[in-house]
């Protein structure tokens, strides 16, 4: 996909990449010792990977596809940064595994890489960066086997409306500043906005899209694939608003009635 705001979302990502690779977030040193990055969604969800193949779309710079392989996958990730994708390969042949790493935009996939998976998985935070999910599911749809699994963990939309730098004390802290329902247009946002994965800024701007829970669903459907599970939780797995608590699980939780609000879901589906 020829796109300007594409383009500046691949230079953000390369950024993120550098900032990424050294923060106490990802652990690469703990992950090179043998710590495999999965959450218990994703391995409960997805199962007994040994001897299938698996597709990671956006799958960053590797570490849970490096996992899958880990697990026993044939695992190919793909992502858009080009500094990721280079991180990915040198830490494959690090840590001695054989998994096949692809620099690809997520729309000229079919143009770099001509196979159907056992598995086709993305996960957190991957559909805020797409402006087309009817295309992305197309994507999803032809390199899905027939009967294949296809699995989404993604940041719930519905907790995607309230501002993220304000700090939660109760409920009346939860303030709406974005909207709900997808605008074609999507999002700038400026540079200068710390990490995700720690204190440090990103500097490059990037652009973002919100997706509903309907779009996503009907963006699946219409690619061909059948739902087979769908599920909200009231955890995540990074602090997404200030004053938000760890739990012994290292799942991260509103200070204020646990199940308030749901801040991620998964689903299931196949072809």
């Amino acid at each position: 996909m020829t796109d300007r705001r594409i383009a500046l979302n691949r230079a953000n990502w390369n950024e993120r990449t550098r900032v990424h690779a050294g923060s106490d977030f990802y652990d690469v040193a703990g992950f090179k010792a043998g710590r495999i990055t999965l959450n218990r969604f994703e391995r409960a969800a997805v199962g007994d990977v040994r001897g299938k193949s698996l597709l990671h779309l956006q799958c960053h710079f590797g570490l849970d596809t490096l996992s899958w392989a880990r697990l026993g996958a044939k695992a190919t990730g793909v992502d858009i940064s080009d500094d990721a994708i280079g991180l990915a390969r040198k830490l494959n042949d690090e840590v001695g595994l054989d998994t096949e790493f692809l620099r690809s935009d997520i729309y000229d996939l079919p143009q770099h890489l001509d196979r159907e998976f056992d598995i086709v998985y993305t996960a957190m935070g991957v559909l805020a960066w797409l402006p087309d999910l009817d295309a992305w599911a197309e994507v999803v749809a032809r390199h899905l086997k027939c009967g294949g699994l296809f699995y989404l963990l993604e940041i719930h939309p519905a907790s995607q409306i309230f501002d993220d730098e304000t700090t939660l004390d109760s409920r009346r802290d939860l303030g709406v500043r974005y909207r709900y329902f997808p605008d074609p247009e999507g999002m700038a946002f400026p540079g200068g906005a710390p990490s995700y994965a720690g204190d440090e800024t990103i500097e490059t701007s990037c652009h973002e899209w919100q997706h509903s829970i309907a779009e996503i669903l009907t963006a699946l459907l219409r690619a061909g694939l059948r739902l087979t599970s769908f599920a909200e939780h009231p955890a995540t797995l990074y602090k997404q608003f200030p004053g938000m608590a760890q739990g012994d699980d290292g799942l991260w939780r509103l200070p204020f009635d646990g199940d308030f609000l749901p801040l991620v879901f998964e689903l299931t589906a196949t072809r």
